[in-house]
């Protein structure tokens, strides 16, 4: 109080005559005699031109902060971290504290800025890094040779070679790279994502540079931009399939959707799915309700992806009508579709503990006899209804089931959509599947345990010579499904985790497989079954991607 009355209004003559007695006796000394006053009156000068400073120093940092914002009390700067522009506001020096005559007080080292989550701001853009390093060990009790993942429509049957074997591979395939990017233009929250892995091999090719070298392809996931504002969201690009089932609203971030925790990156038997190239349109009339209706690539699909066998055809059309029919997973982009797959879907979640939602889809096909010059359409659909529910904390419930009527090309291609009749006409297949357990999540680890089925309905039809054709007739191949089916359960280990460092995990899954054929011949298996396990060793890179407001 006493400084502060000196720095307002000076030293006045009462002052430093006062001071003149006070500062001896402090010391524990007599008064001072005339003889040494002017000495005195010397220190007691210096003193008061040193306060005197000092107040010329606050009065311009009082100065300097007005002009900033006048009238506004001082708010202390945040920290700076990695990725974030400099401050325009002026940083002053701290002022030295005064002890005594001159002497200051050290001045305390500020603490050390804590390091931020791996960011690149550009301008008013933010860029994150995703994804992680991976390798996996993957046993199985038969030869599928498939390495890390599993075509579930083609388990080997034990009266073959392959079924007699086991296999054990490592594989760097999984290992993710990509980014991010948020950006808010004009009130519009802009959203960029990409991500590739290393699961592109071409046919057995890649797969047989195993003895010097390991040069498999790399392959693009996901690369889409969504762009929303307040209540209205668009998203166009390759990106997971609104049909794939949500965690979360109708999110097309992978954290966001439920693929299971497997390590399997086929996922699981029975998950609808795809990564596929479309646009959707988004309504959130609140944050509790979403609508969605996405336009998405179609394929008509005539069987072989996952293993999973093909119809048989009528022997006139073999050749003539093969390059209308995307089957064994040959003809791809060459496909003559009609028109885009519509999806449409409504997600519920009144909680974070909750998440319901019922989605739908309509595709079609056409086809064209070369031999009748005919056309003929049929359109196909499915829909299903997904829940995912927090029973207790830690503990969630999740159950997702697909109904359909030409659609199995959404249950990883293990079923056929159609089969393509004598005179050329297309008739759907009906297939269904489910996705069901539980996740158990405590501290650092992460516990599942799912069941994972589908069902394809036999379609068969009479060819122009009086045979069978279709799929699951009397006499078809053991590739004609019936039933696909997994069990599997896991546990995912965090090790430490930081948006600065980046994660470390460790995971293991077992899963046993069956599947069972439409028809058996005399003496032929009647099913097959397989045991499979991964162990997985997994970096996940360091990025923080910034908060999302809508």
């Amino acid at each position: 109080m006493f400084m502060r009355t000196i720095g307002r209004h000076g030293m006045t003559p009462f002052m430093v005559c006062a001071l003149s007695f006070a500062v001896p006796l402090a010391n524990g000394q007599a008064p001072v005699s005339a003889s040494q006053a002017p000495a005195l009156s010397s220190e007691v000068e210096q003193l008061r031109q040193m306060i005197l400073d000092q107040q010329r120093q606050i009065d311009e940092l009082k100065r300097t902060i007005g002009a900033a914002k006048p009238d506004a009390p001082v708010a202390l700067t945040p920290s700076r971290g990695i990725g974030q522009i400099a401050s325009t506001v002026p940083i002053l020096p701290p002022l030295p504290a005064v002890t005594s005559l001159g002497t200051p007080l050290p001045v305390p080292q500020a603490a050390a800025e804590p390091p931020s989550p791996l960011q690149i701001k550009i301008g008013e853009a933010t860029i994150t890094p995703v994804g992680f390093m991976d390798l996996t060990n993957t046993y199985r009790s038969t030869n599928a040779g498939s390495s890390l993942q599993t075509n579930f429509g083609s388990i080997p049957y034990n009266n073959v070679v392959a079924g007699r074997l086991s296999e054990d591979k490592f594989s760097a395939a999984n290992s993710r790279i990509g980014f991010r990017v948020d950006a808010k233009v004009k009130g519009t929250n802009v959203l960029g994502y990409y991500e590739g892995d290393f699961v592109g091999g071409i046919g057995d090719t890649a797969y047989n540079t195993q003895v010097s070298s390991n040069s498999l392809l790399y392959r693009i996931r996901l690369y889409w931009v969504d762009v929303r504002k307040n209540k209205l969201e668009f998203l166009a690009g390759q990106s997971w399939s609104m049909l794939t089932p949500n965690r979360k609203q109708i999110s097309a971030l992978p954290g966001d959707l439920f693929y299971s925790q497997v390590v399997d990156v086929n996922y699981m038997n029975g998950l609808t799915w795809g990564r596929i190239p479309g646009v959707r349109f988004l309504y959130h009339p609140t944050e509790k309700i979403t609508f969605g209706l996405s336009l998405e690539n179609s394929a008509q699909y005539f069987g072989g992806s996952g293993g999973g066998g093909t119809p048989t055809l009528p022997a006139a059309l073999v050749t003539p009508i093969a390059g209308e029919l995307d089957q064994n997973v040959t003809n791809g982009v060459k496909i003559p579709n009609v028109h885009p797959d519509i999806i449409a879907k409504v997600a519920f979640d009144p909680s974070s503990k909750v998440h319901f939602e019922v989605a739908g889809v309509e595709s079609t096909v056409k086809l064209f006899n070369p031999i009748t010059q005919q056309y003929f359409t049929k359109a196909g659909a499915g829909g299903s209804i997904n829940a995912n529910v927090e029973l207790f904390p830690g503990l969630r419930l999740v159950s997702n089931n697909f109904w359909s009527d030409g659609e199995g090309r959404y249950l990883f291609g293990v079923v056929p959509d159609f089969i393509v009749r004598a005179d050329g006409s297309p008739s759907l297949i009906h297939a269904g599947s489910t996705v069901s357990g539980f996740e158990y999540a405590r501290k650092n680890s992460q516990f599942y345990a799912y069941y994972g089925g589908i069902y394809a309905g036999r379609n068969t039809a009479l060819d122009l010579n009086g045979s069978r054709i279709g799929y699951g007739y009397q006499g078809s191949g053991n590739g004609q499904n019936k039933t696909t089916q997994e069990g599997t359960l896991g546990w995912t280990q965090t090790w430490w985790r930081d948006g600065k460092y980046g994660a470390f995990q460790t995971m293991f899954q077992y899963a046993y497989f069956f599947r069972d054929p439409w028809f058996v011949a005399p003496g032929a298996p009647k099913n097959t079954h397989e045991s499979a396990v991964w162990f997985n060793i997994r970096y996940v890179l360091p990025g923080s991607a910034p908060t999302i407001k809508y």
